[in-house]
């Protein structure tokens, strides 16, 4: 056994003092600077050196007359100022200053007699010694700094931001919904974005700046961390935050297990908060829901990317179009869903109401924290309710005067029965059997859908299904969707809807994109060639793509992280929105329809939207606008799609245009 000595304890805490840090090694530099003075001082005061400049010969105002005799010299050698010497304040500044600056041991002066050598000499030892010093201390200041500099960049420190929307964790669609909040705070005072992810700062700066031109005045903050660490999680401040949005994960077998703990570290952080938090998560698997609603309670709104893109495929590839409209209530740079009370309504029914706004559209009510869209007609609206309209703005919401209608111009026109039809779905992915549950609800009855795949396994997946659904009858084919002379096999043009599902569980998203690509060229060359036209709704993985796509001519596109992340960004801007859009999305109650125009106004003449809502209204819908068939293929003009148009401007519809019309059938 080794014996601790008392130099082994001095060393050992010496050690410890260097390995302290900067303001440890500045702080032993400052004792050794104050021992050097102290020193260099004593010696000066001890030896009575100074330099030679110093030393008088006689007072500086005396001054020899020409009849003066002239002062008798002194043989001592030295004057009544250099035998007196410096005091030792001035002695420690002289000291000083020599450690401090260099150049100042070169102005020390001596004469032929020898006298301030010992001074000049003493001098440059403290100056040597004090070139050290200073050497010494530039190098630990540059070292410091450097090292700060480095913690910075690593994006460990606190962010000191109030009212901040905080993401946690990375995927591909943070792009889509940075972009989103920043149009979202463009009116916002001091709009921040903190992104607080496993992922290195200067990565996640240098991914945003290649994805995103301009984030106007809303300013990106990012930190590195996981968000599952406490930590971590104290340094992204969500004590302040407006909102929070957790994204699942990407490059994790369960991205769900991670999310939920992400939760659980918010919502039971030991130094969380009193008021409750605004969270909004994402989750691949809806059978884990419950569990996060458990933890999150009502702080928090789920979101699953699978339930929601199967929904919206099957309502889209039924209604042509249907997308775009989607696309336009869920981002911020258009038209978007606003709550609002209006007393000056109180009183008249939905029905009523519905005419009593020229720049906005009545959509619902909210009675009691129940949210009802398209409610019926003759529901009264009541002191406390709030109206669920669209608008560009909540200050748009304005009650006007009475609409012109034109009642000689709607149509008489009864609702068209559900005729049963053949549909197929090329590709596979896990989204696949919520599709086939979901177009169940909506078919007619032996109603028939073909499945085609190249995956092994899917056939028994989908004699599964076979046995669930009532209204479908399923067939399978095992194929390559990729592969000209199959497609020509299919006989296409017997089916009314083509839905095209890419492989995104089977490759990576560029892969699984391309293959969906190659077969929509495909498709629609056989359509050329043929002379067949059909419907085509393609599911796309990165918005990037889709500008690829739209080379073939698709007639809708789903883009999975387009749509979830604007959905993500709208309920963290306004928690409400949660309950509208599960309605929207769900086959029970109200839903958005495209129907034909010709159904609720006379076609080739002029009519103005204020006669469409009347028309509608007659029939139980809520209509909030229209799409052109010839503008279909315009994204300029959001493909023909007209939500919340101004009322009172005419407009005349030709045979193949759509209203579009909230409804439950």
């Amino acid at each position: 056994m080794r014996k601790i000595t008392l130099s082994k304890k001095l060393r050992y805490h010496f050690d410890n003092s260097l390995s302290a840090g900067t303001a440890s090694l500045i702080g032993w530099l400052a004792l050794i600077t104050l021992l050097i003075i102290l020193l260099a001082s004593t010696v000066l005061v001890i030896n009575n050196w100074q330099p030679a400049s110093d030393t008088v010969s006689q007072p500086a105002s005396h001054f020899v007359l020409p009849t003066e005799a002239p002062l008798p010299a002194t043989d001592t050698g030295t004057t009544a100022a250099e035998s007196s010497g410096y005091s030792f304040s001035e002695a420690a500044w002289q000291s000083l200053m020599r450690s401090l600056d260099a150049g100042t041991v070169g102005g020390d002066a001596a004469d032929e007699n020898g006298n301030g050598w010992a001074f000049r000499l003493w001098g440059l030892v403290i100056t040597l010694a004090g070139l050290f010093i200073l050497g010494s201390l530039i190098s630990i200041l540059s070292s410091g700094l450097e090292s700060k500099l480095e913690e910075l960049r690593k994006g460990h420190s606190f962010v000191c931001e109030e009212n901040h929307t905080l993401i946690l964790g990375w995927s591909s669609r943070i792009f889509l919904i940075i972009s989103e909040l920043a149009i979202a705070n463009s009116n916002a005072k001091k709009p921040r974005v903190v992104i607080l992810a496993d992922k290195g700062k200067i990565d996640m700066e240098d991914e945003i700046r290649s994805h995103i031109d301009n984030t106007g005045r809303t300013k990106v903050i990012c930190r590195s961390g996981s968000p599952i660490d406490l930590s971590a999680l104290e340094v992204a401040n969500p004590y302040t935050t407006k909102s929070i949005i957790i994204l699942s994960p990407e490059g994790f077998a369960d991205p769900d297990a991670q999310v939920i703990k992400m939760i659980l570290a918010i919502t039971n952080h030991p130094n969380r908060r009193p008021d409750k938090y605004h969270i909004v998560a994402e989750l691949r698997n809806a059978k884990n829901t419950a569990i996060a609603k458990m933890i999150g309670k009502d702080e928090i709104e789920l979101v699953v990317p699978d339930d929601l893109i199967a929904r919206i495929t099957v309502q889209t590839s039924r209604q042509v179009g249907l997308s775009s409209v989607y696309k336009e209530l869920l981002n911020f740079s258009g038209d978007e869903i606003y709550f609002k009370q209006e007393s000056s309504l109180v009183g008249k029914t939905y029905g009523d109401a519905l005419a009593s706004f020229a720049h906005s559209a009545l959509i619902g009510i909210q009675t009691g924290g129940i949210t009802q869209l398209n409610p019926d007609m003759a529901t009264p609206i009541q002191t406390d309710d709030t109206l669920i309209c669209i608008a560009a703005d909540d200050d748009k919401i304005k009650v006007l005067g009475t609409p012109n209608i034109a009642v000689s111009a709607i149509s008489t026109t009864k609702p068209r029965p559900i005729e049963k039809e053949r549909d197929i779905i090329l590709g596979w992915n896990q989204k696949g059997e919520t599709i086939v549950l979901e177009m169940d609800q909506y078919a007619a009855p032996e109603s028939e859908l073909t499945i085609v795949s190249e995956l092994p396994g899917t056939e028994t997946l989908i004699n599964r299904l076979a046995t669930e659904v009532k209204n479908l009858r399923i067939n399978f084919i095992r194929g390559d969707t990729t592969d000209r002379s199959f497609l020509d096999s299919l006989n296409l043009t017997s089916y009314a809807h083509i839905i095209l599902l890419c492989y995104g569980n089977h490759f990576n998203m560029q892969e699984a994109d391309s293959k969906t690509l190659l077969t929509l060229l495909h498709l629609r060359d056989i359509e050329t060639h043929k002379g067949e036209s059909y419907s085509i709704v393609s599911e796309m993985m990165d918005i990037r793509n889709q500008a690829l796509a739209e080379i073939a001519k698709a007639d809708d596109f789903i883009v999975s992280d387009e749509l979830v992340g604007l959905l993500l960004t709208q309920i963290s801007e306004n928690k409400q929105l949660s309950v509208v859009f599960s309605d929207l999305f769900d086959a029970d109650g109200a839903e958005i329809y495209l129907k034909p125009a010709e159904d609720y106004v006379s076609i080739s003449h002029s009519v103005n939207f204020y006669t469409v809502i009347e028309s509608a209204r007659r029939k139980n819908e809520t209509a909030i606008g229209y799409r052109l068939l010839s503008q279909a293929n315009n994204a300029d003009s959001c493909y023909g799609v007209n939500i919340n148009p101004l009322k009172s401007e005419p407009i005349e519809f030709g045979v193949n245009d759509k209203i579009i019309v909230l409804a439950s059938l």
